[in-house]
């Protein structure tokens, strides 16, 4: 597919969460948007694929405070699709803590959180209030830190230190140093930090405040998106239509095009040029780079900055199809989050050490139990979704290699590292044991086919401390007219993205968004 005309006011390269949200966001405001896609499906991360009778998704796995209608996320989620994405919320207890001697489930509304957190350590009850206190406090500061983002010039000196310090505060620790700070119970800090695969990084490796932002973000019960997580590209695309945006699939972008400093537009795969007033890109930090003309100036400027970041660790996910309803196998909605010991950072470094020891830690999804239209799309079948992490080096003899050509000896990897998985699904599940139809394993290779990111990383750019110091992860570039969105302007997930998009929006329009949606 191929653009319809050769100029328009915006166009937004990626169809991700933030591109959706840009892209619709500006064609109601009236802009002519063009949102491209180099994938064969719209989406990014909220895509689904089919497979032998069965659908998965691929990014989206549960999403916090969306079932209350006057959140944030929910309204914007509303606007962007004219109201027509609608959300299941999951049963109260959505996660599950599961140690080599204990589960702890993680339960909502937060009142009802915080009471069976102190059942499980009643000693530590007044540790545990001071956690409550410690996440309110970084996430009502974090609002100040993204609304800085927006900010340049005079404005950006002047306003800057006052509104980060706070929040800056608690991003300069590690989720290890603050947690250790109120409470010396090594079991409690462990199983506070037991989504700390939400974010990719062990309590001692990753800043404290983005621990904070997820766990606040489920502390009131999580949802899933009714018809699956491909419904929220479904439901957001016909408004961009509607209102005179275009979309564009299996149309990649070579390279930004600028001319005196300033952004005239595209240069797609093919060759041809696309000009836009503005252009917006929400490939990531690093793939934006390699998207700048190579005598621009400013591309000095961002490979020097590039250095004081890390991207993300990678991860395998293998996905699981059960010819049996949910009912019958007794799958439910719970997420289980499996750990080796309560020692995360040692499992991790253990694994780092040899891919041969138990993995750091083991996730299971049950989407098709989360979907309240499941059953009548597929009827007498169920799914789940078992994600490990696993390095880019693992697979780098392959990488130059195209989807399905990557040889018996790739294939050979992935079946021992499907087998050690399916191996774990049994010991934690043991109901599901030989009940398995059809499994599938994609590997960062396949996120790097996916999100075209260089090393297959899940999470963009690394939440350390280190990443939060940085002044020039904003949406307006050096360069004139070309604007920045997605996970690593602003955080990580579906909401982090979304929330990106809302900014980057905003700095463009010179319109406050979070306040007019």
């Amino acid at each position: 597919m191929k653009p319809k005309n050769d100029h328009y006011d915006v166009i937004i390269i990626g169809s991700g969460m933030s591109g959706l949200t840009c892209s619709s966001l500006l064609a109601l405001e009236g802009k002519k948007v063009l949102m491209l896609e180099k994938h064969f499906k719209f989406g990014g991360y909220t895509h689904t694929f089919k497979r032998n009778g069965f659908e998965w998704d691929v990014g989206i796995h549960y999403i916090g405070s969306v079932h209350k209608k006057n959140t944030f996320s929910r309204k914007v989620f509303d606007k962007i699709s004219n109201n027509k994405l609608k959300w299941n919320k999951m049963s109260l207890n959505y996660d599950r803590i599961i140690f080599p001697d204990k589960c702890y489930d993680f339960i909502a509304p937060k009142k009802k959180f915080i009471e069976k957190i102190k059942e499980y350590f009643p000693k530590n009850a007044s540790e545990i209030d001071h956690y409550i206190d410690m996440l309110r406090e970084v996430n009502k500061s974090s609002m100040n830190f993204f609304a800085a983002k927006a900010l340049s010039g005079i404005s950006e000196f002047m306003l800057r230190p006052f509104l980060t310090r706070k929040f800056l505060k608690y991003a300069d620790m590690t989720t290890y140093q603050a947690l250790s700070s109120i409470t010396s119970n090594e079991k409690l800090i462990s199983v506070l930090t037991g989504q700390w695969g939400d974010y990719g990084m062990p309590p001692k490796d990753s800043s404290f405040v983005i621990h904070c932002m997820i766990a606040n973000h489920y502390l009131d019960g999580a949802s899933y998106p009714v018809g699956g997580s491909r419904n929220i590209a479904e439901t957001i695309i016909p408004v961009i239509k509607n209102n005179g945006g275009e979309v564009v699939k299996n149309c990649g972008v070579d390279k930004i095009w600028i001319k005196n400093g300033k952004s005239k537009g595209v240069i797609l795969e093919s060759g041809e040029k696309i000009s836009s007033d503005t252009v917006i890109s929400t490939t990531g930090v690093h793939n934006t780079i390699k998207k700048l003309d190579e005598n621009n100036k400013v591309l000095n400027y961002y490979e020097k900055k590039i250095d004081s970041v890390e991207p993300s660790s990678g991860h395998a996910c293998l996905y699981i199809g059960f010819d049996d309803s949910n009912k019958n196998l007794g799958i439910k909605d719970t997420n289980l989050w499996v750990y080796p010991s309560y020692n995360h950072d040692q499992n991790v470094i253990d694994f780092n050490k040899d891919q041969n020891n138990d993995f750091p830690v083991l996730y299971m999804s049950f989407a098709s139990s989360k979907d309240p239209e499941w059953n009548k799309n597929y009827p007498s079948k169920s799914t789940m979704e078992v994600i490990v992490p696993s390095r880019f080096e693992n697979y780098k003899q392959w990488a130059n290699k195209s989807w399905r050509k990557r040889g018996q000896e790739y294939e050979h990897y992935k079946e021992e590292l499907s087998q050690r998985i399916i191996k774990q699904v049994y010991k934690h599940c043991p109901h599901l044991k030989n009940k398995i139809s059809f499994y599938e394993l994609s590997t960062p290779l396949s996120t790097k086919s996916l999100a075209n990111y260089r090393f297959g990383e899940l999470y963009g750019i690394n939440h350390t401390p280190q990443r939060f110091k940085q002044k020039w992860l904003k949406p307006k570039t050096p360069i004139k007219n070309l604007f920045l969105s997605g996970q690593d302007i602003v955080t990580v997930g579906l909401v982090g993205a979304l929330s990106s998009g809302v900014l980057t929006t905003s700095v463009l329009l010179k319109k406050n968004m979070f306040k007019r949606i």
